[in-house]
């Protein structure tokens, strides 16, 4: 009996070094001293001690620690020599992504050292390292001797090898730095040796950030000619690193960097390239962009975007970005919850071949601050907000001096101050919305011969807003929802002599309906009396097709003379506002937005259209504006996009793009790609066209192809298709 609770105790220490020196990645709990073992459990169906005294454990041995998990069929444990027999099937699973596959095992009793014999390890569920013999060295090192490493799936009984798969006369896997070193590596695609490698270095999945090469890309494009894309990822701490890409072709020679760093309280990317090409033989070229984001003290929040350019068609050629206009942009802002804090700078660089920056505003500095009130007394919310803005061109020449109609310079300060006071009465099914303000404006301009210094006035303003909302429920969960709308609204003073330079473009729609002003920017007001009515309908069903269906129309004593033709507020009558959704529980959603008369002449009109399912995702648009000389519109613009992915079956994946000139009757840019991806693979081949235009110099056409194998980069969290042995799941 006494040699029985001797062998029990030899079983469990045993047990105990097995998941803690040799394959436990759980640390110690925080109960139990540093040099003590957590507590184990072993269950087997057999345990035996012996004449000579050695210990065994058979049938479904199972011994547990924490998170860690060994398995086998039997285990001998030898006191005179330390020695551990363990055999197999055995499987190790240390619940950190590693787990250990044997026939059979030599330890010694601290499980520092020993061998595994036709052994396989798993990392992270993904990459398989096969071996003839393993040794296991110092807690740390994993040794496997001629080795098949892939991530592919391998089915039993099938002759066939796997897709891929890296041969190696040794691989030493280092558990504490995740790392996987081969000496004598022979890459192989269906067994066919493609390149042999003396020495490589590859992170194990379970590595997050690790200084080494991502995946490389073939681009081909008709005006840099074909290279090789390799990017260098270097990881210089836990919170920064430097990705730097070299791309060589026989016309260009081109480094592109990116550097990101986190703060305690924020973080900063900086990206660009540096290019020598023979586009531009005799100049060096390149861009430059630097965003960043921080949280200071009392609230505030600092946001700064810096974009710049050595050329206009810099960023064109190497279709780095699809920008015709650079903003620079440092902002300092606070948020709360009854007041709003905004400080801003930006800094605008055309890049249109039809533009001139010396004679468009590319300085501009904003100041707003808002606060909201709630007093008791008269109920309702006060609303105070205040408003400083300058806009400078780099040109100082007088504003049209030369009499062609071009803006050559033109400065403008302005300031804004507005108080207002909203109440909500409720009158049984009818909702009334009050609001009375005023607002105050001074506009200073200079640099412009056709305009004064500039002028100043008060805008008085009120307004009563009407609703009466009707709500059907239907026994099936159907709910219908109809509220008609209306709207008295009046605005004093006279309009100011100012130039409009913000308020240029305006846009009538649902948002600004029962706005007193419908301009975007405060330099110009709507003035007299107004009165604005319409409609909403939406039917509601949470298990079939949804829509909804606005009507609106505005209506005034007097025209406004700074609203253009295709903004549909021209005129005593504005044109009439329909705007509609429409989604299907089958994933179709379609909306869509016009403006037309009472001669149902349309001034502007939009569609958009979304159809998502499991096997298809589409999206497009079609968008159409009529000639107004007002705006430098001569002509009508017409525009179709499409942008759309198919999958063909679980691995393959077919996506297009596109977007069409209706009124120049061709295309402004097109693409098209195909896609392979399984659980050890993924393979892209993208082709993108893009046409020349008034901000494209010349069209260029770029192909593209990568291949990634999976298994030596972290999950993303997409869904990856396996495929299945035997006949093929559905």
């Amino acid at each position: 009996m006494a040699d029985m609770r001797l062998a029990l105790r030899h079983l469990i220490f045993v047990a105990c070094a097995i998941v803690w020196t040799g394959y436990a990645h759980a640390q110690a709990q925080p109960d139990v001293p540093p040099d003590e073992p957590a507590p184990a459990v072993l269950v087997a169906d057999d345990i035996e001690v012996t004449r000579d005294r050695r210990l065994v454990a058979r049938g479904n041995v199972e011994a547990f620690q924490g998170t860690t998990r060994l398995s086998a069929q039997a285990i001998e444990y030898n006191p005179d020599t330390g020695a551990l027999t363990i055999t197999g099937p055995i499987v190790i699973d240390d619940g950190a992504g590693i787990v250990i596959l044997a026939s059979q095992a030599e330890l010694s009793q601290d499980l520092q050292d020993g061998l595994l014999t036709g052994a396989r390890l798993v990392l992270n569920d993904q990459l398989q390292l096969a071996s003839v013999q393993m040794n296991r060295v110092g807690g740390r090192y994993t040794q496997l001797y001629k080795t098949a490493v892939t991530s592919c799936r391998i089915c039993e009984n099938d002759p066939s090898p796997p897709l891929w798969q890296i041969r190696a006369k040794r691989v030493v896997h280092d558990r504490e730095a995740r790392q996987l070193y081969f000496d004598g590596a022979q890459l192989r695609i269906r067994n066919t040796p493609i390149l042999y490698l003396p020495r490589l270095r590859l992170p194990d999945p379970t590595l997050d950030r690790a200084t080494g090469f991502l995946i490389p890309e073939i681009r081909s494009n008709s005006r840099l000619g074909t290279g090789l894309r390799v990017p260098y990822f270097i990881k210089i701490g836990d919170h920064r690193d430097l990705t730097l890409t070299p791309y060589v072709t026989g016309d260009t020679r081109t480094l592109e960097f990116r550097y990101r760093q986190a703060f305690k309280r924020g973080r900063i990317i900086i990206q660009g390239a540096y290019s020598d090409d023979d586009l531009q033989p005799d100049d060096t070229r390149g861009y430059l962009f630097a965003a960043g984001e921080f949280a200071l003290n009392r609230g505030f929040v600092l946001d700064f975007d810096l974009e710049s350019v050595s050329d206009d068609a810099y960023l064109n050629d190497y279709g780095f970005f699809g920008k015709d206009r650079l903003d620079s942009t440092i902002q300092l802002s606070r948020t709360r919850r009854d007041e709003f804090i905004r400080l801003s700078y930006i800094n605008f660089k055309s890049l249109r071949d039809d533009e001139d920056d010396d004679l468009l505003p590319s300085d501009v500095v904003d100041a707003l601050y808002e606060r909201r009130f709630h007093p008791s007394v008269i109920g309702g919310e006060i609303r105070l907000s205040a408003e400083a803005h300058a806009h400078e061109r780099q040109s100082n020449v007088n504003f049209d001096a030369d009499g062609d109609g071009v803006v050559d310079g033109r400065d403008v300060l302005r300031f804004n101050v507005e108080a207002g006071w909203l109440r909500t009465f409720q009158f049984g099914g009818l909702q009334m919305q009050t609001e009375l303000g005023i607002a105050g404006d001074v506009i200073r301009v200079s640099d412009d011969a056709t305009f004064d210094d500039g002028d100043s006035g008060l805008a008085p303003k009120a307004g009563i807003t009407l609703r009466y909302p009707l709500v059907k429920r239907g026994d099936n969960g159907v709910r219908q929802f109809i509220e008609p709308i209306a709207q008295f609204a009046w605005t004093g003073g006279d309009g100011l002599d100012v130039p409009n330079d913000e308020s240029t473009r305006v846009e009538f729609d649902e948002g600004n309906l029962l706005s007193l002003s419908r301009f975007p920017a405060p330099d110009r007001r709507e003035r007299g009396w107004a009165f604005a009515y319409g409609g909403t309908w939406a039917r509601l069903d949470p298990d079939g097709w949804s829509a909804s269906l606005t009507v609106a129309q505005v209506l005034r004593q007097d025209a406004q003379p700074d609203f253009n033709d295709t903004s549909g507020l021209s005129g005593t009558a504005s044109d009439f506002l329909l705007a509609g959704q429409l989604e299907f529980d089958g994933g179709l959603a379609v909306s869509g937005r016009t403006l037309f008369n009472d001669s149902f002449d349309v001034s502007k009109a939009e569609v958009r259209g979304d159809w998502s399912n499991a096997s298809l995702d589409i999206s497009g648009s079609y968008i159409w504006i009529s000639e107004d000389p007002a705006i430098e519109l001569p002509s009508p613009i017409g525009e179709f996009t499409f942008d759309g992915s198919y999958k063909i079956d679980r691995f393959w994946t077919a996506s297009a793009n596109w977007r069409y000139d209706l009124e120049e009757g061709r295309a402004a840019t097109a693409g098209a790609g195909i896609a392979y991806s399984n659980e050890c693979v993924r393979v892209g081949l993208s082709v993108n066209r893009s046409f020349a235009d008034s901000t494209t110099l010349e069209p260029s056409t770029s192909l593209g192809l990568t291949v990634s194998l999976r298994g030596f980069s972290v999950n993303t969290g997409d869904r990856v298709e396996t495929r299945s042995c035997g006949k093929q799941a559905k």
